[in-house]
C-alpha cells in the first residue's frame, strides 16, 4: 500500500501565499510528495476552515484526494478529545451542556483511521501542542511534519 499524507489548513495557507515565511517550505513538500508518489489527502475539515478567507477554487485539489468526515471519524474524533480535554485538565463542568471539539482532535482521527496517512502536515502549534497532548494517552499510526523545517531536512535530501 502506497503511504499518504493528510495537509492541514496551515500548509495551503502557506503554499498558496507567496509572501509567506513558510511559502518557498510549503513549495517544496508539495513538490516532494508528487514527485515520490506519496499521496496527498486533505480533509472536508481543513477545507471548510480555508474557506473562511479563501475559495475553494483555489485550492490544488486535481494532485489531492478529499477526505470526507464520517462517522468513524466523528467516533474516533470524542476519544480524541477526551484525552486533550483530560491532559489540558479542563473540568467536566467546563464541557457541559456541550464539549466544543477543536478541529484538530477531528483531523488527528481521521488521519489516525486512515491506514495509509503516515504524517499529518502542519506549521500549526496548536495543532503540534494538542498532538503532543494528545500521545500522552494514546499510541498514534502517524507523526507530524512541520514545515517549518525544510523538507530536504526533514527526508535527508538534496534540492538540486
Amino acid at each position: 500500500m502506497k503511504h499518504s499524507v493528510l495537509l492541514d489548513t496551515s500548509f495551503f495557507i502557506r503554499l498558496l501565499n507567496d509572501k509567506d515565511p513558510l511559502h518557498s517550505n510549503a513549495v517544496g513538500y508539495f513538490r516532494y510528495f508528487l514527485e515520490n508518489d506519496i499521496i496527498l489527502k486533505v480533509s472536508t475539515i481543513s477545507i471548510a476552515e480555508y474557506c473562511v478567507l479563501g475559495n475553494l477554487n483555489e485550492l490544488p485539489l486535481k494532485n489531492i484526494q478529499i477526505v470526507p468526515f464520517n462517522l468513524k471519524d466523528a467516533q474516533k474524533t470524542g476519544q480524541f478529545a477526551n484525552i486533550i480535554f483530560e491532559e489540558n485538565k479542563i473540568s467536566q463542568e467546563k464541557l457541559m451542556p456541550r464539549a466544543i471539539i477543536p478541529n484538530d482532535s477531528k483531523l488527528f482521527a481521521q488521519a489516525d483511521l486512515d491506514k495509509s496517512v503516515t504524517h499529518f502536515v502542519t506549521s500549526d502549534i496548536r495543532s503540534k501542542n494538542s498532538l503532543a497532548l494528545l500521545k500522552r494517552g494514546i499510541n498514534l499510526k502517524f507523526d507530524i511534519i512541520s514545515i517549518d523545517i525544510p523538507f530536504t531536512e526533514t527526508f535527508g535530501v538534496l534540492d538540486l
